[in-house]
Formats: C-alpha cells, sequence, structure tokens
C-alpha cells in the first residue's frame, strides 16, 4: 500500500516550486464564477501566429479555478513490473495549500491516508501502523522533478500540467488542434477538441535523450456542473525502461465546500 501511494502521489504531480502553507482545521467559501470567453473570428488568410496565441489562450481560459474541492474516484494501477491493483480513493484539496488522501481497497478499509503541504509529505500506513513525514524533496527525489503542490492540485483536478507560452507549431485535424511547445524539461505536445477548446490529451518527452522518458495524459468523459467542464476520466502513462499505468475514474466531485482535513498520528505507530 505505501508503494502504490507514493507511486499515485508522485504521478498525480509534475512539478515547480513550493508556496507558504499554512495549518487548515476547515474552509468556508464562496462560489466561483465562470466567465465564458468569445472567440475571435479571423478575416481573410488565417495567421498562424495568432491562431497559436489564440488557442492557448483558450486553454489558460478553461482552467478551472477553485478554493476547495472534494471527490471519490476509482484507481486503476499497472506497475512497471506487471502487477495490478484497483483502490478508491478520496481526495480534499485547499488551493496551494493542502492535499488530502485517504486510499480504501479490501472492503472499504482505509489502508492509507497522506497530508501534502507545500513543504512536507506525511503518510499514515494504517495496516501496518506506521509514520512516514518526509520534505517534499521525498516526491522529488522519486520522479526527479522539481515538484510543488499547485502542479500536484491541477493535474489532480485536470487543468494542464507543463503548459508554457513557448508554442512553436500546430496541427489540425478532424475535430481537434494540437500545439507544439518546448519548456526547460519537456517537449510537449498539448491536444484539444474543436470547438469545444477542451482539453484531450498531453503528451511530454524528455529533453534529456538519454532518459528517453515519455509522459501522455488523456482527459475524457467531460460534464460541466455547475459552470465547470470537468473531466471525469483520465489516464496517465510513464514510459522509460518500464511503463507504469494509472487510471483515474471520477465517481463524484464538489467544489468549494466546507472541507476538513483530520490527520492525527496514534501513539502507537512506529515512525520512519
Amino acid at each position: 500500500m505505501i508503494r502504490f501511494s507514493v507511486v499515485f502521489i508522485s504521478f498525480t504531480c509534475l512539478l515547480c516550486s513550493c508556496k507558504d502553507t499554512r495549518k487548515i482545521q476547515s474552509v468556508i467559501v464562496k462560489k466561483d464564477t465562470v466567465a465564458i470567453v468569445t472567440p475571435p473570428v479571423y478575416n481573410g488568410r488565417e495567421d498562424s501566429l495568432a491562431f497559436i496565441r489564440e488557442n492557448y489562450n483558450h486553454i489558460r481560459n478553461h482552467k478551472i479555478n477553485f478554493t476547495t474541492f472534494s471527490a471519490k474516484m476509482d484507481v486503476d494501477y499497472d506497475d512497471p513490473d506487471g502487477k495490478k491493483m484497483d483502490v478508491n480513493a478520496q481526495i480534499r484539496m485547499y488551493k496551494d495549500s493542502v492535499i488530502w488522501v485517504s486510499i480504501t481497497a479490501i472492503l472499504g478499509i482505509e489502508g492509507l491516508r497522506a497530508y501534502i503541504t507545500p513543504d512536507s509529505v506525511k503518510l499514515l500506513d494504517k495496516q501496518n501502523k506506521i509514520y512516514i513525514a518526509r520534505s517534499v524533496a521525498y516526491l522529488q527525489e522519486i520522479t526527479a522533478l522539481p515538484l510543488d503542490l499547485p502542479s500536484l492540485q491541477d493535474l489532480l483536478i485536470g487543468n494542464p500540467v507543463f503548459l508554457d507560452s513557448n508554442i512553436t507549431s500546430y496541427s489540425k485535424s478532424s475535430g481537434s488542434v494540437s500545439l507544439l511547445g518546448i519548456n526547460d524539461i519537456f517537449k510537449m505536445l498539448i491536444t484539444i477538441s474543436e470547438p469545444e477548446k477542451l482539453l484531450q490529451s498531453s503528451k511530454l518527452d524528455d529533453l534529456d535523450e538519454q532518459r528517453n522518458r515519455t509522459s501522455y495524459l488523456t482527459y475524457s468523459d467531460y460534464e460541466t456542473k455547475k459552470g465547470v467542464a470537468f473531466s471525469k476520466k483520465r489516464t496517465i502513462t510513464v514510459s522509460e525502461k518500464k511503463k507504469l499505468g494509472i487510471k483515474l475514474n471520477f465517481k463524484q466531485y464538489e467544489f468549494n465546500e466546507t472541507l476538513s482535513f483530520p490527520f492525527n498520528v496514534p501513539k502507537n505507530y512506529k515512525s520512519e
């Protein structure tokens, strides 16, 4: 269970630097409003730079903004050695401050609880009565990427990760537009649907050719709830020397409700 939790937490991120944290017991927030952006109409021959800029802005404008978020989901995990694991997970998030995760498997018994802040990762292995406390560098060591809490939250909520304005080219096909760009770590290929401009996939190829690492994320089964287009089904595939796969199937989710983030370490737990 610990091994799965580390992989799940790690690959539900994808990175950069940290912000200040604060202790949170519960949060009460107001409902957000959603702005509708009308795309411009081109006259005459389409300008490539303008087209790239327009679609990049559409991706940014479709980014889900939230204060709190909670969800229940099924998680299917295929590890690099071919082992499979199916679990249920609950997540609660307060933007830029905390991610709380509870993972259950057989008979609905909670096996693991995680509490992640911008500077720490805390895990309760309830099966083995073990408490693990690490700095956020714990995640960075596992993935060899500079992780941060906001990026992890973006991935969980369905926002694009590693999105960079340095878009060099684009391509169009029936029902979709793909933008090709580059940042300090990856070459990225972002594909969105036409005409909805919703994120369909993100392909990330490591610039370090010696690593030969490729990450592929997909987003599907969108529904609009309270003005937010939310992808209920996601896949995360990471290939290097071996292949790792995670499927997330969201069963229910809520935005901007009052949440608590309980995390207490029992006295009989062993610390590692």
